[in-house]
């Protein structure tokens, strides 16, 4: 199993493909699994990278509270391990708020942003959104969770109060913000998302040049609702960028 230290952890990650680099990070209390059909689309034209944050996937976890700070920090990091100084990145739910902090915050390491289903604050979640949003299965997570993670089953509910911890009061990002952003970006969400639409929308007015796409009958994990969808919007975006 590859592993590469990060900030003193013993990071999951996966490289497919050759190119222009294009990081891929993954959602919250979630694996790169939930990425598999975008890394074999564009695996064929660039060099993927696939690292799975701690306490999540086949990455153990650490001491102390999960936080957006410390996931820029260690994708910053596992960028520096792996000695790519920029990259495309693409971002789902947690790894989108991470790909906005980014892209705000360290530029120069972006080179453009597809932020899927991202939120700026505890408010933009839909209320009851595991009823709302089918494409949210409790149960899917927990078992992948529990195949994967090297902590073992007994530790996923540790896991999962640190999230709930973050994910109730994390992240808290002025709209205002985002107008700091350069990156050529594409912001994503499914029309049944959690996020609510209206939040979507504001996160994509905030970022000069943004554009803005909501993909119809799909919910928050609308990458694997509707892989073909997000596939040829995530290639049509790149493409028009040169990449």
């Amino acid at each position: 199993m590859p592993t590469i230290d990060v900030n003193g952890i013993a990071t999951y990650y996966e490289v497919h493909g050759a190119g222009t680099p294009v990081l891929l990070l993954h959602g919250g209390f979630c694996s790169i699994e939930t990425l598999s059909a975008q890394v074999a689309h564009l695996a064929p034209s660039y060099e993927v990278h696939a690292p799975e944050r701690p306490g999540q996937g086949r990455t153990p976890d650490r001491d102390g509270p999960i936080t957006f700070e410390d996931m820029v920090s260690d994708t910053l990091g596992y960028l520096d391990a792996v000695g790519v100084r920029a990259a495309h990145v693409i971002g789902f739910s947690d790894g989108a708020i991470t790909g906005l902090l980014l892209a705000r915050d360290h530029a120069d390491r972006v080179l453009s942003l597809v932020a899927i289903s991202g939120n700026l604050d505890p408010t933009g979640f839909v209320e009851d959104d595991v009823e709302h949003d089918s494409g949210l299965d409790p149960d899917r997570f927990s078992e992948a969770y529990d195949r994967l993670s090297p902590d073992g089953p007994e530790h996923r509910e540790a896991v999962l109060e640190k999230l709930m911890a973050m994910w109730t009061t994390q992240p808290q990002i002025a709209a205002s913000s985002l107008s700091a952003i350069t990156a050529p970006t594409l912001v994503l969400a499914g029309q049944h998302d959690s996020i609510r639409t209206d939040h979507t929308v504001a996160i994509a007015d905030a970022i000069p040049g943004a554009q803005l796409a909501i993909v119809p009958g799909a919910g928050h994990t609308v990458m694997e609702e509707r892989p073909e969808v997000v596939n040829l919007l995530v290639a049509e975006f790149l493409s028009s960028l040169g990449a």
